[in-house]
């Protein structure tokens, strides 16, 4: 989100949007919509289209760092719905936007955490609230914070950080791609994260976001991992997942 060429400062590329729609007329006419939103917002912003998942893919694979996907659902091979699926299962961060002209693929979205359903034909009107909210979405999660992978120290999104457990003088930070190895105690490191997160025990945080399911002594987490819950807390813990929706 509103990255730089070195990652670390230097000219801004800021947005990665992939317009996808197997319909040349369709899919130019969507991505002027886009450029006109980015024009408007005064947004630096890099436009891409494909005509399906396919080609898709083949740059996805390199660069994994696309910020928003508009989505068309019905594509040959690959549809837009499966093309989500496979992308959501790396990235917890990038906003998904279907464009569709079938109201029936409307419950399909819950299961990827799309954004939005845009029925065609869509227009700036429609679109751009929508783009607003994915760039309000993208600034809120870009928040980062330090963690050892064994190579040295690389920046881990909030957003990507599923729990954290206390482990005596370290605290174990469980990742969606990986877990990580930090030296401070619980306590201390809480400052780092912020109201997507909740101590739900004396040995654990958990992001309320990465939670599939609560019961009075634990959390089923989204990798399948169980956390337990203090005792009594219950209800804090429910409350909060409640806010999140």
């Amino acid at each position: 989100m509103l990255k730089t060429k070195n990652g670390t400062g230097g000219k801004s590329v800021g947005l990665k949007i992939a317009v996808l729609d197997d319909e040349p007329v369709e899919r130019e006419y969507a991505s002027s919509l886009v450029r006109e939103w980015a024009k408007k917002r005064r947004i630096p912003s890099e436009v891409r289209e494909y005509p399906g998942a396919k080609a898709f893919l083949f740059d996805y694979e390199e660069e994994r760092d696309f910020d928003i996907l508009l989505l068309d659902v019905e594509m040959p091979g690959e549809n837009g719905i499966e093309l989500a699926e496979r992308v959501r299962k790396g990235n917890r961060v990038v906003q998904l936007v279907f464009i569709t002209g079938f109201y029936e693929y409307f419950g399909a979205g819950f299961d990827v955490a799309a954004l939005h359903y845009l029925i065609k034909p869509v227009d700036g009107e429609k679109l751009f609230p929508v783009l607003d909210r994915a760039l309000e979405n993208l600034r809120f999660r870009d928040r980062a914070v330090a963690v050892g992978d064994g190579d040295g120290v690389r920046k881990l999104p909030l957003a990507d950080i599923l729990y954290v457990e206390a482990d005596n003088v370290r605290i174990r930070v469980v990742g969606v791609e990986g877990n990580y190895s930090v030296r401070s105690p619980l306590g201390k490191w809480q400052g780092n994260l912020d109201d997507e997160f909740l101590r739900v025990h004396r040995s654990y945080i958990v992001n309320l976001r990465h939670v599939k399911k609560v019961d009075h002594r634990e959390l089923l987490m989204d990798n399948g991992d169980r956390v337990p819950i203090s005792r009594g807390s219950y209800d804090e813990v429910y409350r909060a997942l409640i806010r999140t929706l």
